[in-house]
C-alpha cells in the first residue's frame, strides 16, 4: 500500500492563510478531499495522513471530519496547545477519535530557537505517550540543536521530522544541517519524512540532482526503516506537480530492495501512525 504521509486541506481565507505569500499565489484557493482524490487516482496513492496547517482546535476538528467522510484519509495529525494547563483534558477528549494519530506545532514559526525545550511545552509532550500519539517536528535547520536535546528527553515517544527539517537547498546549505540530522538519527524513536524538498529549492530552477545529497544523508541517518514518503500537497504545487514529487522519491529509492521501497512508500507510515 502506498501512503502519502504528509498533506494538507484548507478552505482558503486570506487572513488565516497569510503565510501563503505572492510567490505562492497558485495555492490561494480551497484544497479539499475531492481535489486530492483525483490526484491520488492518477498517481496510484492508496491513502494519506492529513496534517494541520492552522493552529486551532477547529482545524483538528475540520480534519477529523474530512477523515470521517473519506476512507482514503487514514489518519490526522492535529493541533492542540500542548503548553496549556488543561492539556490532559484535551488529549483525553481526542483519544476517542480513532483517526487522530498525533499532534504538531508550527515550531518553525516560533521566534525562540529553543521553543521545544520550554518547560510548559515539554510537559505537554510528556502526556502523549499515554495515548500512543505521535508528534511531528516542524523546524528549520537553526532549530535542530534544540531538536536533538528534545528527542533525548523522551526516548519512548514517537517523533517524525517533517520535510527533512527544511534545509536551505536554494542556498546550498548542507554541512550544519547534515551534522545534526546524523546525530538526531541515532535516536531510534525518531523518523523522517522525505517531503517538502522542492519548495526548499528554487521554485523555478530546482533539479532532482540538487536534491540527491539531502536524500542520501537522510537515508544514511535514519535508514530505510525510518523514512517515509510525503508529498506536502498542495504546498508542493508552488514548485511542481504531484507526479514530480513522487517520482523524485521513487527514483531515488529505486536501487534499494523491494522491501525497503515498500517501507518508505507506505509501510513505515502505516506502522508509525498505526493506520
Amino acid at each position: 500500500m502506498t501512503i502519502d504521509s504528509h498533506q494538507h486541506f484548507w478552505r482558503y481565507e486570506p487572513v488565516k492563510h497569510s503565510w501563503i505569500d505572492d510567490s505562492m499565489s497558485v495555492i490561494r484557493k480551497d484544497f479539499l478531499p475531492e481535489d486530492l482524490q483525483k490526484v491520488y487516482q492518477e498517481n496510484e496513492i492508496d491513502g494519506c495522513v492529513a496534517v494541520q496547517a492552522d493552529q486551532t482546535l477547529e482545524e483538528t476538528d475540520f480534519l477529523l471530519d474530512m477523515a470521517k467522510q473519506n476512507d482514503f484519509i487514514k489518519g490526522v495529525v492535529g493541533w492542540a496547545d500542548l503548553r496549556s494547563e488543561n492539556i490532559d483534558a484535551v488529549l483525553e477528549k481526542y483519544s476517542t477519535h480513532k483517526n487522530l494519530k498525533g499532534w504538531r506545532h508550527v515550531v518553525q514559526g516560533e521566534p525562540d530557537p529553543n521553543f521545544l525545550l520550554r518547560p510548559d511545552f515539554l510537559r505537554g509532550i510528556s502526556k502523549l505517550e499515554k495515548y500512543d500519539h505521535t508528534y511531528d517536528i516542524l523546524v528549520f535547520p537553526h532549530q535542530l540543536g534544540a531538536v536533538l536535546e528534545f528527542v533525548k528527553k523522551f526516548p519512548n515517544q514517537k517523533f517524525v521530522i517533517d520535510h527533512i527539517a527544511k534545509p536551505y537547498i536554494k542556498d546550498n546549505f548542507y554541512d550544519g544541517w547534515a551534522t545534526l540530522m546524523k546525530e538526531i538519527g541515532k535516536h531510534e524513536n525518531v523518523s523522517c519524512k522525505l517531503s517538502g524538498m522542492i519548495t526548499e529549492a528554487d521554485y523555478n530552477l530546482w533539479t532532482s540532482e540538487q536534491l540527491q545529497p539531502y536524500m542520501h544523508l537522510t537515508l544514511e541517518a535514519f535508514g530505510s526503516e525510518r523514512l517515509m514518503f510525503g508529498s506536502d500537497w498542495p504546498v508542493c504545487l508552488v514548485a511542481g506537480n504531484y507526479g514530480q514529487v513522487k517520482s523524485i522519491v521513487t527514483h531515488f529509492i529505486s536501487t534499494l530492495s523491494s522491501q525497503d521501497q515498500e517501507m518508505i512508500m507506505g509501510k513505515n507510515a502505516q506502522e508509525f501512525y498505526n493506520l
